[in-house]
């Protein structure tokens, strides 16, 4: 996905052979198996469970459809240690510019919910909207529930190509909760998607309760730049977070990583180096467990510190005033995200408040080719994540220390009548016996979300630079 982690060996440099021009079965076929045997030959090298990979696979397949004959794929009673998680696009320059955060988009992340039981309509409600984007210019906000998409309702079998599909403008007809019901309105919001870069870094607040200075961040993505892995602007920005945190005494912290599906372990790294309680650049975060094949090369060519990655020595860091860190977290928490959660475990008492995470304790690299032949890209898991204690056994996800689901009328970010932050400013003030006072339970069975496909869904990806055989 990004040129700083493109690949780890020589394989990821060998020159792809010329594509056949696609006109006949024929040409068609040898073009999917130019393009499958780069996939086969970089999986055989990279894949976690490349031990896995079928021995005769058929290269005549498309290749998103011979990428997934390969995979280890995830199976509840079969393979229940298995890869929910690799993915591949055909557009490697359009990988690239997702994980850094660039999409063509609305502006805004939503969840989708059944309109009512035993129902096939589908409601959207926006979770947030980027400022500047196009869905704030039209005046779409949080809380807000979409019903209909150009003029059709919205149900389970055409909300993936109305709201997902290649449309460019959209009108959102609104619909309002009233009486524990969906009701529509005559209310519309016009919107033209645009090529939008996200800044991850959404929110940040002090709240003053007594001796308490609570700080509370919002944060949806690790990214360290608008372009990835080759930058720090992102990692800066929340760097001055902390650094105003430690100016103003913060001695509690909120970290809300409820719509944060991962990204870069570099800026996982920042941000725990920020908030551990005695970390520094001699303590481990997180240690990872790679292939067979790869594992002996690695080790003999970079030492056994390529395994490993250190917290940095941050003069911003308020770990040594905070006794403990409470963290956001929804069923859209995943990879990075987690990874604060386990990786901070063994140094300070991390409380989550909200619903049960994705669990994905395994990170990915991408994979393109070098010489611009094929186009394709590829994200193959690659390494299991441990903490510092050797902890890995998130893979169904963490269960909240106090368990509160969003309701369906939303307060704003940051609002301390919002549901999971409300409950973590009760927590810390001693008043949790009246937190969940006025949040009303929601009922409504969801479908899915935005941030779910946000660019593969979960992730935690390696800002590695190639590796030279």
């Amino acid at each position: 996905m990004l040129a700083s982690f493109t690949c780890l060996l020589s394989s990821c440099n060998k020159p792809a052979d010329e594509v056949a021009p696609q006109t006949t079965t024929t040409s068609v076929s040898n073009a999917n198996s130019t393009v499958d045997n780069w996939i086969l030959e970089n999986m055989r090298d990279y894949y976690y469970w490349n031990d896995k990979i079928p021995a005769n696979p058929d290269t005549t397949l498309a290749p998103s459809d011979f990428f997934d004959s390969i995979l280890y794929a995830y199976d509840a009673t079969l393979r229940p240690d298995g890869d929910r998680f690799s993915w591949i696009e055909e557009s490697a320059d359009q990988l690239a510019a997702e994980l850094s955060g660039e999409s063509k988009t609305t502006g805004m992340e939503f969840t989708l919910y059944l309109r009512s039981s035993g129902s096939s309509d589908v409601i959207a409600q926006v979770l947030y909207v980027l400022p500047g984007s196009p869905a704030a210019t039209a005046g779409l906000k949080r809380g807000d529930i979409i019903s209909k998409v150009n003029g059709q309702g919205i149900t389970v079998s055409n909300y993936a190509s109305l709201l997902f599909g290649d449309i460019s403008t959209y009108t959102f007809g609104l619909a309002q909760y009233s009486n524990q019901t969906i009701v529509d309105t005559d209310v519309t919001k016009t919107v033209t998607t645009a090529v939008f870069q996200e800044n991850p870094v959404f929110l940040d607040s002090i709240y003053t309760v007594g001796s308490k200075k609570i700080g509370y961040l919002v944060y949806n993505q690790f990214v360290p730049a608008p372009n990835g892995s080759e930058g720090s602007e992102y990692d800066n920005q929340v760097d001055a977070i902390f650094s105003k945190f430690k100016a103003a005494g913060v001695n509690e912290m909120v970290l809300d990583l409820r719509y944060n599906p991962g990204g870069y372990t570099s800026s996982s790294a920042n941000l725990a180096s920020l908030l551990g309680k005695g970390v520094d650049a001699s303590k481990t975060y997180f240690k990872e467990s790679w292939n067979a094949t790869l594992t002996p090369y690695l080790t003999k060519q970079y030492g056994s510190d390529f395994f490993i990655q250190k917290f940095s020595t941050k003069a911003q860091n308020i770990g040594a005033n905070l006794s403990r860190l409470y963290v956001l977290t929804t069923d859209m928490t995943a990879s990075s995200s987690e990874l604060i959660i386990n990786g901070l475990r063994p140094y300070m008492t991390v409380n989550t408040i909200g619903t049960k995470t994705v669990g994905k304790n395994v990170g990915s690299i991408t994979i393109t080719d070098d010489s611009g032949k094929i186009k394709w890209g590829i994200q193959p898991i690659v390494f299991k994540s441990f903490n510092s204690l050797g902890q890995s056994d998130y893979s169904s996800g963490f269960t909240p220390t106090v368990e509160v689901e969003e309701p369906i009328s939303l307060y704003p970010l940051g609002d301390t009548r919002e549901a999971l932050l409300n409950v973590a400013l009760s927590q810390i003030t001693g008043s949790a016996a009246s937190a969940r006072q006025g949040i009303s339970a929601n009922s409504f069975k969801m479908v899915g979300s935005s941030i779910q496909r946000k660019a593969g869904g979960s992730q935690m990806f390696k800002p590695i630079k190639k590796l030279n055989l």
